[in-house]
């Protein structure tokens, strides 16, 4: 996947000698170029953009004033012929600041950057994905761990609570409050003071009850409204 980029510069000069030195760089591709920044910024909003590269002294807005408009987290590339920017672009998160007129090696170097960074968040994010999801419980003294996706639901019982996955049941010292407060609460609900279940995991519904696989279980009046919107909604 090439690395996506837009040029952002007053000076037909300056976005010249940028899309040169691009061209040794096949990994990467200039999707815009754009020499008014209201046009740049509305661009850069709408697509997905991995690194702009930006002059600061430009008519109606300048480079730092885009910066901050930008809607969402890109890599931000300042390219100027003033040095005494340098410390105020970096107080805005930019990657990297280059001085006009900018060395091929220097402006390599910058690439090489660009593309490390990126690789590394894609890289984590792969890995976040394959990562399950679980948490630890504490049963008979060692900690097991559970998968997210086991779980049908978890009870209450005064100090204690069970949790029920598809083919085991496990008892822990731990309140119901306390465990519900680490699972992702687009896939879990509770349902009563002392159940939560798996949303992904009913069978049906009917009246005050809920069916998951052979289980069935009350919908306390308190969450009612709160249940139903969420899951039938």
């Amino acid at each position: 996947m090439k690395i996506k980029c837009v040029l952002v510069d007053d000076e037909p000069l300056a976005i010249k000698v940028l899309q040169n030195y691009f061209t040794n760089f096949p990994d990467s591709e200039i999707i815009g170029t754009f020499s008014n920044a209201l046009e740049a910024l509305e661009f850069i909003n709408n697509n997905s953009v991995d690194a702009v590269f930006l002059d600061i002294n430009m008519p109606m807005m300048t480079g730092f004033e885009l910066i901050r408009l930008i809607e969402y987290k890109t890599k931000i590339v300042i390219t100027t012929a003033f040095r005494e920017f340098a410390a105020e672009s970096y107080e805005l998160d930019v990657l990297d600041y280059l001085v006009k007129p900018i060395p091929l090696p220097r402006f390599i170097k910058c690439i090489n950057r660009i593309s490390t960074e990126i690789n590394l968040k894609n890289n984590i994010k792969i890995e976040a994905h394959r990562i399950e999801p679980h948490v630890f419980i504490k049963v008979d003294k060692k900690m097991v761990k559970v998968t997210i996706d086991e779980i049908l639901f978890i009870e209450g019982m005064k100090e204690y609570i069970k949790v029920v996955t598809i083919d085991k049941t496990y008892i822990t010292h731990k309140s119901l409050t306390s465990l519900f407060e680490g699972l992702p609460i687009d896939r879990f609900v509770r349902i009563h003071k002392s159940f939560i279940i798996a949303i992904d995991k009913i069978k049906s519904i009917e009246g005050n009850r809920i069916q998951i696989l052979s289980y069935t279980l009350p919908i306390g009046r308190n969450y009612s409204k709160d249940v139903k919107s969420k899951i039938l909604e």
